[in-house]
């Protein structure tokens, strides 16, 4: 089945160039958009995509407090949501991953970056762009009074799952961790979800904000 996809940004152009691109492609299908947050959370919650590319800034209501209302919603199956903004390092998008957004994109990423986002992001697999959003996690975990004491459920992981969990907040896909340990990539995948679970994560994107908020990996 397509991938869904809605998108919001209270840029005309935006919505239309990006709604082209991505209805060009045989297993993506864009099934609106909004200009401001506003509309986009009463027609995310109606629609149900599986992915909703949210502008960080917008009128009547920003993109993290939309992004934070959808996915408090819990819904199932759960819509994921890809920030979108114009600036490398911004403090709305770090908030964002925060209450659950599944990654974010610069505005001026490629046209086949965009795309291979909407369908990572569509899978839950991995974390979007991990270069750039290791340096934004730690430029701002770095002005920020990070949380240094462990919560109580990372002692609940095992050596493997707390390696895993370091790799994931370095960047790594599935693939490269399985590398990096010497195991098959199913394997991997079992310990990823045992972390989330652990932890109470909704998902990667999660995991690499509270690694580097309680020391699991240091900023640098």
């Amino acid at each position: 089945m397509a991938i869904t996809v809605f998108i919001a940004d209270d840029q005309a152009m935006v919505r239309q160039g990006f709604g082209a691109l991505l209805s060009a492609q045989t297993d993506i299908s864009v099934v609106g958009d909004a200009p401001n947050g506003r509309i986009a959370v009463d027609e995310v919650l109606r629609l149900r995509p599986d992915v909703v590319l949210m502008d960080v800034r917008m009128p009547e209501l920003n993109g993290l407090d939309a992004a934070d209302r959808i996915l408090s919603a819990s819904l199932d199956p759960p819509v994921r949501v890809l920030m979108l903004t114009t600036f490398d390092i911004d403090d709305y998008v770090y908030e964002a991953l925060r209450v659950g957004a599944s990654g974010f994109l610069l505005k001026d990423a490629p046209a086949e970056e965009l795309v291979r986002a909407v369908r990572v992001v569509a899978a839950g697999e991995a974390l979007l762009a991990p270069s750039v959003t290791r340096r934004l996690i730690a430029d701002v975990t770095s002005r920020r009074a990070a949380r240094r004491v462990e919560p109580a459920q990372l002692a609940a992981l095992t050596p493997r799952e707390r390696e895993v969990l370091e790799l994931i907040a370095r960047g790594l896909s599935n693939t490269e961790i399985a590398e990096s340990l010497f195991v098959a990539e199913q394997t991997v995948k079992t310990h990823v979800g045992k972390v989330l679970s652990k932890l109470h994560l909704r998902d990667r994107a999660q995991a690499v904000v509270l690694a580097y908020e309680t020391g699991v990996v240091t900023p640098g």
